[in-house]
Order: structure tokens, then C-alpha cells, then sequence
């Protein structure tokens, strides 16, 4: 069922031309969308039966934030910050540890007992309980972060506003992203999955299973899997060259947990990092 503000963003999304771009605030249904992703009562993007169901009119009510509200100027601290979308308050009250360089803007929602190392969560986007968002990575605007879910350090889940029907990055529940890598335009880790350090995943990023040699899917980690970035060799008329793709190297059972030293024994054995 429609949610009772989308019909009203939709016409104003419709009729966008027509607005007067020299207002000092955004229209009230796109404030009211936006204040209920910043507290959690919808989300951009979730996995129903196994499919993601995008809900693009929250998606075009930032849009419109965005195209009808001037830039502001704030002074934090040092920090002068000169930006249309102000920042994200009462993460203390919401039960969210945030430590200094931590970033998060109004419109996205963060759940309690959430962690947020030095790092960026752009608008839109979700982070679910339990979750460590470590330091330097981003979590870009609309991408989902599941419960417990282990973000690295400088890892980049790309964000998604254009096109409006784009599918955002999805990270499932328990899901280890590790170290520098990155996950973009609409890739999705599922449930318990875990990603070696450096691993590049988009639609594009064939994801072959070592035991098969066979691909599984494009932008698409199955869930309870170990996998590590790899090449594929292809012919061209310059010779042979390797292009990157995401390789599982390991099936865990479902809710199967490794320690730290059993799954580093793992990916020393594969000659991988985590």
C-alpha cells in the first residue's frame, strides 16, 4: 500500500519546473519525508522474499530537499560547514556512539547501538543495530547497512539519487565488509557474507564460485560465502589481460560464525587479506 506522502511528493516531483527554485525551504511533504528516514519510519530501499523493493518517491523527496533548499552556512567547533542538509543531532539520545570525525547528515538513520568510527553516512541511508561503520569509510547516500555488520576502514558503499529508479547498495544482516574495498550502484552483500579486504563489487563484477569455476551472479554476493578479489583472464587484440571479479573461496552453513584466526587461517591459505 502507498504510503500517504507519496502522492503528494510524486505531484511535486511532477511539476518541479514549475516551482519557485528561489525559496528558503523545501516544500512540507518533502520536510516530512525526510524527518521519517531520519528517525527510521521508512527506508529507500529493503529486501522483501529475497527481491529489493526500492521506494523511489523517497528518493525523489530528497531530490526536491536538495533542488529548493539554499545552502546555509553553520560554525562547529574549528569546522566551518556550508552545505544544504544540516547534520544528524541527538545521536546520544538515539543510543548511537559516535566518536570525533564521525559524520552523519539529517535523513539518514542511524539504530541504536550502532558504532561510528571517523566515517560518513550521506543521506538517505540506513545503519542498522549492532553495526561498526569504521574509520574513513562512507557509506554513500540511500545504501542499506543491515544488524550487525562489520563496515572496514576505508570501505566505499556507493550512493544512488539518478537515476531515481537506480537500486541502492544493500548490505545484509551480519555481513563483514572488509578493508578498502568497494561496493557500488545498487550491489548487494547478503545475509552473513563476508568480503576480504579490497574486493570491488558493481553489476558488472562476475561473482564465480572457486570450487565450480561457475558464475553465480553480477554485483551479487550470495549469502553465508567467503569471498576474495580475483581476475579472469580475456583475449583481446592485445593480448591477454585479467579483469577483476569477486571469487568464493569458502561455504559457511547458515549463522555459521568464524573467529578472527580461523577465518585469517582461511584467506592466508588463499593467499588473500582480510
Amino acid at each position: 500500500m502507498p504510503h500517504p506522502l507519496e502522492p503528494a511528493i510524486t505531484e511535486l516531483w511532477n511539476d518541479r519546473g514549475q516551482q519557485d527554485r528561489n525559496g528558503t525551504t523545501a516544500p512540507e511533504p518533502v520536510i516530512e519525508a525526510l524527518e521519517l528516514l531520519d528517525q527510521g519510519e521508512v527506508r529507500v530501499a529493503e529486501t522483501i522474499d529475497g527481491e529489493v523493493v526500492v521506494h523511489e518517491w523517497l528518493k525523489l523527496a530528497i531530490l526536491l530537499f536538495f533542488s529548493a533548499t539554499p545552502n546555509e552556512r553553520e560554525q562547529v567547533g574549528p569546522f566551518e560547514i556550508v552545505d544544504k542538509v544540516p547534520l544528524k543531532t541527538d545521536l546520544q539520545m538515539a543510543g548511537v556512539r559516535s566518536l570525533p570525525g564521525a559524520i552523519a547528515r539529517w535523513g539518514s538513520f542511524i539504530e541504536a547501538g550502532a558504532v561510528l568510527m571517523p566515517s560518513f553516512v550521506n543521506i538517505g541511508a540506513r545503519v542498522g543495530a549492532g553495526t561498526m561503520i569504521d574509520t574513513w569509510a562512507t557509506v554513500g547516500s540511500c545504501a542499506q547497512v543491515g544488524r550487525n555488520v562489520h563496515i572496514s576502514g576505508g570501505v566505499g558503499l556507493g550512493g544512488v539519487l539518478e537515476p531515481p529508479q537506480a537500486a541502492p547498495v544493500i548490505i545484509e544482516d551480519e555481513a563483514f565488509v572488509g578493508s578498502r574495498s568497494m561496493v557500488t550502484e545498487g550491489a548487494r552483500v547478503g545475509h552473513g557474507a563476508m568480503l576480504g579486504a579490497g574486493v570491488i563489487l558493481n553489476p558488472s563484477i562476475p561473482v564465480i564460485d572457486a570450487a565450480t569455476g561457475d558464475e553465480v551472479g553480477r554485483g551479487v554476493v550470495p549469502p553465508w560465502c567467503l569471498v576474495i578479489s580475483a581476475t579472469r583472464p580475456k583475449e583481446y587484440p592485445g593480448g591477454t589481460f585479467g579483469l577483476p571479479c569477486a571469487l568464493i573461496i569458502k561455504h559457511f552453513e547458515d549463522g555459521e560464525r568464524h573467529d578472527k584466526a580461523a577465518l585469517n587461517e582461511v584467506l592466508r591459505t588463499h593467499g588473500a587479506a582480510l
